[in-house]
């Protein structure tokens, strides 16, 4: 089933400066409720081709506490859109349906996925072979998959899985 467009751009250092003032944003406005916000996703790996859109991860204590960040982001542009398919995160917009601009992703600090989202971007960061399969792979995908999002994205899916294990290993190593 067709969703939407998939459309990779270069990387763009300016990512690196959109993130950094949305951060700001988001630490104005939830203060004491967050323990850590992250650049997360393709737009935080230098040299990665990503579809531009912002990915930011904020860590709480708690994910209940989700529920009290909703009005403060709400103030600043972001919507919260609800995916029971994915139960151990909370996800807000910034932007309209299917044009967002920013996509901030809320964990509980000790979770998986907290985890592995930071495993993965400090893996291919640090390892330029497996990011430039990685960026090849999407390159791929995105022609094989071009008005599909759901399709690309569960085709990466492998891929992301191997290097997440590839970095445990190595951090289990160190």
């Amino acid at each position: 089933m067709a969703d939407y467009e998939v459309i990779l751009k270069q990387y763009d250092p300016l990512w690196r400066t959109e993130y950094q003032q949305e951060k700001d944003r988001i630490a104005a406005v939830l203060r004491e409720k967050i323990l850590d916000i992250q650049h997360i996703g393709s737009t935080s790996v230098e040299g990665l081709d990503a579809k531009p859109i912002i990915d930011i991860a904020v860590a709480v204590k708690h994910l209940v506490i989700a529920e009290d960040c909703a009005a403060p982001l709400r103030a600043i542009g972001y919507e919260y859109v609800h995916k029971p398919e994915f139960p151990s995160r909370r996800f807000f917009r910034k932007g309209t349906w299917r044009k967002g601009t920013h996509h901030l992703h809320m964990y509980d600090l000790h979770s998986a996925d907290w985890q592995n989202n930071l495993l993965f971007r400090d893996y291919l960061q640090n390892h330029p072979r497996v990011l430039q399969q990685y960026c090849k792979l999407k390159q791929a995908l995105a022609a094989q998959h071009p008005a599909d999002r759901t399709a690309y994205t569960l085709a990466k899916a492998p891929f992301i899985a191997n290097v997440i294990e590839l970095a445990r290993e190595e951090t289990r190593r160190q």
